[in-house]
């Protein structure tokens, strides 16, 4: 496992001590994980986004720390809201898969569903002779297929 995944693992171990917030000093949790600062800035600005269902806030200085909010929908709603402003007209697989595995972790779909989901829209699933934007373009749409009809089983 990377250390971006484990940092990543732990810090969502501690949010589901706490609840929904938690409140971090990013040079102690750097020196905990024997890593630069700039490690847990990676992983804050790259996994706990908005995108991912997280605001994250900072307070600097000697007392300073790092906040972290999940921001909790429910189903209906955080499908409408990937369908409306996350997807759009492409996609590319890295994204998709980071999509397929944030609908998991939120309960909209199962782990087994994700993963169906993310091989559907997967780099193998489309490894035919067309451009990069021409398979984006197609991943969006299976997509968002796949998004409506979750959708509309949702009820």
């Amino acid at each position: 496992m990377r250390l971006s995944d484990t940092i990543e693992t732990f810090i969502k171990a501690m949010m589901q001590e706490e609840q929904t917030e938690v409140e971090i000093k990013r040079n102690e949790l750097a020196e905990y994980f024997h890593c630069a600062p700039s490690q847990i800035n990676y992983v804050l600005a790259t996994r706990f986004t908005p995108d991912h269902g997280y605001v994250t806030s900072s307070q600097r200085g000697g007392g300073g720390y790092i906040r972290i909010v999940q921001v909790k929908r429910d189903a209906r709603e955080q499908l409408a809201y990937l369908l409306n402003e996350r997807i759009g007209s492409s996609i590319d697989s890295a994204s998709a898969s980071v999509l397929c595995r944030q609908l998991a972790e939120s309960g909209v779909v199962s782990q087994e569903q994700a993963q169906l989901m993310a091989a559907a829209v997967s780099p193998a699933a489309f490894s035919v002779p067309v451009p990069e934007q021409v398979k984006d373009a197609m991943r969006a749409k299976v997509l968002r297929a796949m998004l409506l009809r979750i959708m509309e089983l949702a009820g």
